[in-house]
């Protein structure tokens, strides 16, 4: 049975995360009926991670097992006739047996954009937050590099997922400007739960001089409370953009 990794993308706006769930519709399980009827056979897949309901992934890994001989460089065209307009798959290879998209993952990078001008563009509906307000770029960019390094993140999570630490090591966090597009990116071994939204809510905060860069962050990590932090902004703004793997195939 050959183990096959997918490189794909995806439009969240329309599914309820990445995760099978039951009697909604998620990525991962329309994924895995174009897989089975591609394949000839029942198909499970894993994913790089759980992106949240309305989330986006520019960059995305999945693998799953098969006994179908087609060959991976057709695979891609075939799944991709029989997935909607909102998933594709961008390459498929295969891979070592002990491959697996979440556990031989070593860092992930996700970005949230935020269309920062007094007048909605519907364009960026379910793809960017809309914030009027002016924000300040290198505020922002402060208090995002306030969240370096490693830390103990009990307090930019959202209850819901159980897990063995809450202890991250994010690599960098930075905030830039194009024009009305705002971006934060963040690079970590690992995410938590809602993570990043609050991550970026807690920047906005920042930006509206509720707190301050230097010493509110790095005390709200320290304490670890939750309502001490800024809020959970939108999942639309959000996307997985980039994952490393050791096999280099997957980073391209």
């Amino acid at each position: 049975m050959k183990n096959i990794a997918l490189k794909l993308m995806y439009n969240g706006a329309a599914y309820h995360g990445w995760q099978v769930q039951k009697d909604l519709p998620t990525v991962a399980e329309t994924l895995e009926k174009a897989l089975s009827s591609v394949c000839g056979g029942r198909v499970k897949v894993t994913g790089c991670g759980r992106t949240d309901a309305g989330v986006h992934a520019e960059r995305y890994v999945a693998n799953f097992r098969t006994d179908s001989r087609i060959p991976c460089e057709r695979l891609p065209l075939a799944v991709n006739t029989r997935l909607p307009e909102d998933i594709a798959v961008a390459a498929a290879f295969e891979v070592d047996e002990g491959f697996n998209a979440i556990g031989s993952c070593l860092k992930k990078e996700y970005t949230y954009r935020i269309f920062n001008s007094r007048i909605k563009n519907p364009f960026y509906v379910h793809r960017a937050y809309f914030y009027p307000k002016l924000l300040d770029e290198a505020v922002m960019d402060r208090a995002a590099r306030s969240f370096e390094g490693t830390h103990d993140f009990r307090a930019v999570r959202s209850v819901g997922t159980e897990t063995r630490t809450t202890v991250r090591t994010i690599y960098y966090c930075h905030v830039t400007r194009n024009g009305d597009l705002l971006e934060l990116k963040v690079c970590a071994n690992g995410f938590l739960y809602n993570m990043v939204r609050a991550i970026t809510g807690t920047v906005l905060y920042a930006a509206e001089g509720k707190l301050t860069a230097a010493e509110d962050i790095p005390a709200i990590l320290a304490s670890g409370n939750r309502t001490l932090a800024g809020p959970t902004v939108p999942p639309g703004g959000l996307y997985l953009t980039k994952l490393w793997y050791e096999d280099e195939r997957l980073n391209e």
